[in-house]
Parts: C-alpha cells; structure tokens; sequence
C-alpha cells in the first residue's frame, strides 16, 4: 500500500545535527530503507523541519523499523497514512458505487 509518513524533527536535536555536520548524512541513513517514491522537505506548520516520505508499504509491521531511526536520532514527531496516486482514485470507482447503493 502507498503511504506517507511525515515527520517531524525536534528543532533543538536538530539545529545541534546541523552545527556537528550530521543532519545530512543521518537524514540520508533513514531514507535509505525506506526505498521511497518521492521525499520533500518543508517546515511544518509549527516551523520544525519536516519532511514527507511516499513509499510503499507491505505489511504494517514494517512501521517501527522506519519510524524508530526519527525518534531515537531527532526526537521527531511521526505519522503514517495511505494515500493515492489519480490513477489509484480513478480505480477506486467500484467502491464508490457500492458506497452510493448502500447509503
């Protein structure tokens, strides 16, 4: 299933992993499971440093190996949801009918 889990870093952590030069290279050891179809970073609306993630998850318990490298290295905030590309949406009409004829 495509998700996306965002995260969220302590700005304390990591103002101190910009100042050593590891914010980087931990950023990137984190990603690396992940084998993402797309990665952008932005301040979230609390103006920490956040980044989006889309990947694709198998099983849901793959959640703590992927979150854990964001909690013990940034004391980040994490969560996960599935989402949809539009061909995906475009599928799901099948389900929309069954939703309108059982409403």
């Amino acid at each position: 299933m495509r998700m996306m889990m965002t995260v969220s870093l302590d700005t304390e952590i990591a103002n101190d992993a910009v100042r050593n030069g590891t914010l980087g290279s931990t950023i990137q050891k984190a990603l690396a499971d992940i084998k993402a179809e797309a990665v952008y970073f932005t301040a979230d609306d609390m103006g920490c440093r956040s980044g989006i993630i889309v990947f694709d998850m198998k099983d849901s318990s793959e959640m703590p190996a992927l979150a854990e490298p964001w909690f013990l290295n940034f004391n980040a905030a994490v969560s996960f949801r599935p989402v949809m590309t539009p061909q995906d949406l475009a599928a799901a009409g099948p389900g929309f009918e069954r939703a309108l004829k059982s409403s």
